[in-house]
């Protein structure tokens, strides 16, 4: 069931602050339902992931960023003559298809920070400041003790580190392999990229890379040695939905994947980290098998990115982006949530996707129909939070 190889394991679980970076956590709870959180760490551009290509003011915004049309060679997927998925989202379009795949757009938290640091933690925390706990773990604290099949307490992470999302009240145990890894070549090419425009630290370390074996094509982000360890995600999210699916298994999870903050160059970067989201959710559902139509994911970052292209062909901080929800229990095959528009008094502050639906409310009315909660519990996983009233509707009945 646990079938993790120590590579996969290894680089998936410690590279957090790398492109691809991700991790686990798991957590018990007494119901046959389960309920996943995938945290996209860096800023999501929901605007690219589900393009709203029916809007007449998008293509003098980001002509360049947008992918082929509908029925074009490599284009996006449709979704209903409005909005296009993403090309390299091919599962998540097939789980759209079958219903099982619902997309909330223009959802942003209550904050409006463009700091990753201070809306990640806001984001966790399920408030519009810092707190010591995360929503999910203070719904996982409402539903249950610790349980007997494991008696470390409610939840599990897996690596070396538990996300705010699941840190709180419920008594949380830690595993991580054991064993030495080498990080993964991005990192190298993260680390060389940042300190090349130093005329004293890039040259120095570009040398010391080329010393230990790294070619210049490497380093320039031209080829992946090893594909395989870009890949970390699937793996990692397919053992999730086997621990998932268990009898005695966890019923809650929490992963994330880095790799969204796309200043520079966004469309074949955005276009590697899709792949590598699509590949994980593929595999979770392959994981949980029939456990699949039991199950609820949210997918949310901390923030969207600008309504414009940047310099460098890429987007900065902004403020609403996407929310996906996946699972054989989501009632999907639509996209939800009020459209702002793209003209220029429509913009938030002249340059952000304006935020329509606070993911709290999406938040909430899963835990409420998929998980039971009732009101004055959600009150107190989402502190001061009564103006976002919990979505109906997102699950099947």
């Amino acid at each position: 069931m646990f079938n993790l190889t120590r590579r996969s394991a290894l680089l998936g679980l410690s590279t957090a602050f790398t492109t691809g970076g991700v991790s686990l956590a798991l957590a018990d709870a007494p119901t046959d339902r389960r309920f996943v959180v995938v945290l996209l760490r860096g800023a999501l551009d929901g605007m690219s992931a589900v393009v709203p290509y029916g809007d007449r003011d998008l293509t003098s915004l980001r002509g360049e960023l947008l992918p082929p049309a509908p029925g074009q060679s490599g284009g996006m997927f449709d979704l209903g003559g409005f909005f296009g998925m993403h090309p390299s989202l091919t599962n998540v379009h097939d789980m759209y298809r079958a219903g099982e795949a619902l997309v909330v757009h223009a959802v942003a938290g209550p904050y409006r920070v463009r700091s990753h640091f201070e809306a990640q933690d806001y984001m966790e925390s399920g408030a519009d400041h810092r707190l010591t706990s995360g929503w999910l773990n203070r719904a996982v604290a409402t539903m249950s003790g610790a349980s007997a099949h494991r008696p470390e307490g409610n939840a599990l992470a897996i690596g070396v580190a538990v996300p705010l999302l699941l840190r709180g009240p419920a008594m949380v145990g830690n595993w991580a392999p054991h064993g030495n890894f080498e990080p993964p070549a991005s990192l190298y090419q993260e680390i060389a990229a940042l300190n090349l425009p130093d005329h004293v630290t890039g040259p120095a370390i570009a040398e010391g890379l080329r010393a230990r074996g790294f070619s210049t094509s490497v380093m320039a982000g031209d080829k992946d040695p090893d594909p395989g360890k870009r890949y970390a995600f699937p793996a990692l999210a397919r053992a999730a939905g086997e621990l998932l699916r268990a009898a005695e298994g966890p019923r809650i999870a929490a992963l994330e994947i880095y790799g969204w903050d796309t200043h520079v160059a966004q469309t074949p970067r955005l276009d590697r980290v899709l792949k590598q989201l699509d590949g994980g959710m593929q595999g979770l559902k392959e994981g949980l098998g029939p456990a699949w139509n039991q199950t609820a994911v949210l997918l949310m970052t901390e923030f969207g990115r600008t309504a414009r292209v940047n310099g460098t062909q890429g987007t900065d901080h902004g403020t609403a982006s996407v929310a996906f929800l996946l699972g054989g229990a989501v009632a999907g095959g639509r996209v939800a949530g009020q459209w702002p528009g793209l003209r220029a008094e429509q913009l938030f502050e002249n340059r952000d996707l304006a935020p329509t639906t606070d993911v709290r409310s999406v938040a909430k009315g899963l835990l409420s129909e998929h998980l039971g909660l009732q009101e004055a519990v959600l009150a107190s996983v989402f502190p001061a939070s009564g103006s976002a009233s919990p979505i109906r509707g997102l699950v099947q009945a």
